[in-house]
């Protein structure tokens, strides 16, 4: 479901097009000295919202595709990072690789080093004066788990005893698996670069001070009302249309 600002920009642009509707019909009795109200002005710049607002779908669209294309690359490495944890138990890494791997592992599963102390514990600590201040120290972000999967990739090639024969668990396969999902992470920012920039170019057209849609949507209704005078039929039938400004 669209949002309700989402809406708005969309009632704007309806409402401007019935304006521009109306103030045709009155022929030769619509002319207006300011260039910004004449009828082909008003004609380029509903064009020009109606584009706007086309390009923020279509564009949102493939934000909504990246993201979910990312979700389900991800979905994928829980499993297989239990898979290389694993792997390598049933290798014959030193204990140091070991102890070094746990450690990213455990932050690519999202899992505590420690784990968080009960409530009735905290109660314990606090009758007994002490405080407890648990950080969190989940790193599931997609970029730590970029981060993460990196140092793993990088700890587990510099191992020679680390050397499982399942393809998807060898280290080319994890560095192709981590150029993937890296590319999807980077395919989001550029999809929400694109969409952050047509929401502003959007606002320039329909928002700008004076040139904007809503400004000049005002600027007709006032001279078709002094035109035409406030109780006329032509004023009331545009004084209800409404065009608010969500530039703010």
């Amino acid at each position: 479901m669209a949002s309700t600002t989402e809406q708005g920009h969309n009632r704007n642009a309806a409402n401007f097009e019935k304006l521009i509707i109306n103030c045709t019909s009155y022929g030769t009795a619509y002319n207006p000295s300011k260039a910004s109200l004449k009828l082909e002005a008003l004609q380029n710049l509903s064009t020009a919202a109606n584009g706007s607002i086309t390009t923020i779908n279509t564009l949102t669209a493939d934000y909504k595709n990246a993201v979910s294309a990312r979700v389900t690359a991800f979905k994928a490495l829980d499993k297989l990072i239990t898979r290389v944890s694993n792997a390598l138990k049933a290798s014959d890494t030193p204990q140091q690789v070991d102890d070094s791997a746990k450690t990213i592992l455990r932050k690519l599963q999202g899992r505590r080093a420690n784990p968080k102390k009960t409530k009735e514990e905290k109660l314990a600590a606090a009758d007994a004066g002490k405080a407890i201040v648990e950080i969190s120290s989940s790193q599931m972000s997609f970029d730590s788990r970029l981060d993460n999967l990196d140092k793993l990739i990088k700890l587990l090639v510099s191992v020679p005893q680390y050397s499982p024969n399942e393809e998807e668990l060898k280290t080319a396969s994890l560095t192709a698996l981590y150029n993937d999902l890296k590319s999807k992470n980077i395919a989001i920012i550029n999809a929400e670069t694109s969409l952050s920039n047509a929401r502003i170019a959007r606002n320039e057209v329909m928002y700008k001070e004076i040139l904007g849609l809503v400004d000049v949507a005002i600027d007709v209704k006032t001279y078709i009302k002094s035109v035409f005078g406030a109780t006329s039929p032509q004023y009331k039938a545009i004084s209800s249309l409404k065009f608010t400004n969500y530039n703010n």
